[in-house]
This record gives structure tokens, C-alpha cells and sequence, in this order.
């Protein structure tokens, strides 16, 4: 969180963003709760996105159903908390966020994203959609990319925590990336101190989990949208290293 304190309302200078957009699903090492929520709004970002973990902090279940920026999968079941999409006014005209998760490996059974985003593209008039598929598989990011080319802005994976080297506009005009990758540790693993997740996998006995120490990252892609169109112009990785921080 210190790190996003300290470096978002930069980033967002630096690159002239109009519209930051922050998955905060990992703000409380899993799940997120609402003042930490308001330290991500606080600090530039416009939406929060969850996913997987978007409700181990019960605290967070009053404040998605009364705060519209932040959403969880829209292919959670109905009943579940909150919204997966949202519609906001920007001065680049309105613009559409939609929160989906994969279901490759991910331990449990949403709805059908691929179904649902069909749905609920149907009732969007904006011009500039943006679509977040929280996913294991890169096979199913890739495959959402490719369905959505041309009829939305941008789609970007997250959940993995590793940056991906193929940040681009598809051929139809749709910004891409399979994963963002993370705010956190550099020397981590997924934000981890690397002794306890080597332990884990050498089957020693169970330690608990602690973030690591040491230079800190914050890691993004900027997607460059033609309002008039929707379509995406150009997407550029715009990561940050901060030698001499010791916590995230």
C-alpha cells in the first residue's frame, strides 16, 4: 500500500492518464477492505477491480454495494455483493469497466465469462469499454482477447502477478495484455519472501507466509484509446522500480 501511496498520483502524471484503473484484490495479502480501498482512490486510481479474493475481508461486502468504483467479476452468481460493471464520466465522455474471472484452474465454478460478457456488452452504449479478465489460464485471457478485438478498447489479464511480454492492439483494434503483473517486492516471489515459498515447495513443514523486503515495484500498461472510435492507438508497459524502498 506504501508504495502505491507514494507512486500512483505520479505514474498517473507522467503518463497523462486519464483514467487509472487498480486491482486491489491483494491489498490485504488476500482480499482488500474498505480503508484500503480508500487509500487506492486517495491516491489517483479511478476503479478498483477485485477478483478470486474479492471477499475474504467481510468488511468489504457494505462497502461494494454503497461504492459504484469499485467491482468485483461480473460472472460472480447474482446474488453475490457488489457489481462487475460500471459506467463513469470522464472528460474523454463516458467510459465502461468490466470485471470478469476465468474459470481454468481457479478452484471453483463462475459463470461462464466468455457468456456473460456477451450479455452485458449488449446493454453498453459507451464508446470506450475496458475489460479486465482475472485469470489463471493465458490461454483464456488470449481467447477473451481475441473475441472481444474490435468491440472493445482494451482487455488486460491479471492474477498471476508476472508482466508479460505482449502488450500490443490486436489486429482489430482492441489494446492487449495477458497480465499486468504486481505492485509489491521485487525480490518476491508474487510478493512473497523467497525462503517460505521455496519451503513450501520443498514440503517442509508450514511456515506462514510474510511479504519480502527490499526495492519495490509497481507494474502497468497504458493504453492510448481514440475516444471518437473506441478503438486502442498504441499500448506501452509503463513499470516503476524503486531502488530504495524497503516495503510495499
Amino acid at each position: 500500500m506504501e508504495r502505491i501511496r507514494r507512486s500512483l498520483r505520479y505514474l498517473k502524471r507522467q503518463a497523462d492518464a486519464d483514467f487509472v484503473i487498480v486491482n486491489g484484490e491483494n491489498a490485504a495479502v488476500v482480499g482488500i477492505t474498505p480503508e484500503q480501498a480508500e487509500d487506492i482512490f486517495d491516491a489517483g486510481a479511478d476503479v478498483i477491480t477485485l477478483g478470486n479474493h474479492s471477499f475474504q475481508k467481510r468488511e468489504i461486502v457494505p462497502y461494494l454495494e454503497d461504492n459504484s468504483r469499485i467491482l468485483r467479476p461480473a460472472n460472480y452468481a447474482p446474488q453475490t455483493p457488489g457489481n462487475g460493471v460500471g459506467i463513469y464520466d470522464t472528460k474523454i465522455g463516458p467510459v465502461a469497466v468490466v470485471d470478469l474471472i476465468g474459470r481454468c484452474n481457479m478452484d471453483y465454478g463462475p459463470d461462464n465469462p466468455f457468456l456473460q460478457v456477451e450479455k452485458i456488452l449488449k446493454d453498453i452504449s459507451a464508446k470506450i469499454i475496458l475489460v479486465e479478465i482475472h485469470a489463471e489460464a493465458t490461454s483464456e485471457k488470449l481467447a477473451m482477447g481475441y473475441m472481444l478485438d474490435g468491440r472493445v478498447s482494451a482487455v488486460w489479464g491479471t492474477h498471476t502477478h508476472v508482466p508479460t511480454a505482449d502488450a500490443r492492439v490486436l489486429p482489430k483494434g482492441t489494446g492487449y495484455v495477458t497480465d499486468l503483473g504486481m505492485t509489491g517486492p521485487r525480490d518476491s516471489v508474487l510478493g512473497i519472501r523467497p525462503d517460505l515459498s521455496i519451503a513450501k515447495f520443498r514440503g517442509d513443514l508450514y511456515q506462514r507466509y510474510q511479504w519480502a523486503n527490499g526495492p519495490t515495484k509497481m507494474e502497468a500498461v497504458l493504453f492510448t484509446i481514440d475516444a471518437a472510435t473506441g478503438l486502442c492507438k498504441k499500448v506501452e508497459r509503463v513499470d516503476l522500480i524503486d531502488e530504495d524502498s524497503a516495503q510495499c
